[in-house]
């Protein structure tokens, strides 16, 4: 249970899209590949563990599949920096042609370490959304050379 004390990430944004449309490119890689990961293991299914790795980032990143109900909810924990945190998306139709997405990232006590990962996530999330949103709407890859400033060693 969370306590007042505790953080927890809460990003939401609609998408002109059916709920089935906006579930599929977030549980297939190769969709996935298109607004957030450089590369995916495998389709994430409840109890499937896959790995991921981003275009930014060196090596592999573990993702525990928790949950999936089709067109509605995906759960799942990934590990930051050695604790893992559970992630749940949950898509609710609005009308026919609109999903609300919501991504929540829960919880961590409150401190000085925590500031900077509900930062981190925060931003994160919120960047996955509107990749998600512009690839699924318009077929465009935000995230294309976006991050490349992260590799410098400058």
């Amino acid at each position: 249970m969370m306590s007042t004390a505790d953080f927890e990430i809460k990003t939401n944004i609609q998408i002109s899209k059916p709920a089935a449309e906006v579930f599929e490119a977030i549980v297939d890689p190769a969709k996935m590949s298109n607004y957030f990961i450089a590369r995916g293991s495998g389709c994430l299914e409840a109890g499937r563990q896959v790995m991921w790795s981003f275009p930014e980032f060196e090596g592999e990143f573990p993702v525990e599949v928790k949950k999936v109900k089709e067109n509605e909810l995906v759960t799942l924990t990934w590990d930051v920096e050695g604790t893992p945190f559970l992630v749940e998306m949950i898509l609710t139709p609005r009308g026919e042609y609109a999903t609300k997405l919501t991504v929540t990232e829960k919880s961590t006590a409150a401190g000085q370490p925590s500031i900077q990962w509900l930062k981190n996530n925060t931003e994160g999330w919120a960047n996955f959304s509107a990749c998600l949103k512009a690839y699924v709407e318009y077929g465009i890859n935000l995230r294309k050379g976006a991050f490349d400033f992260m590799k410098d060693n400058i």
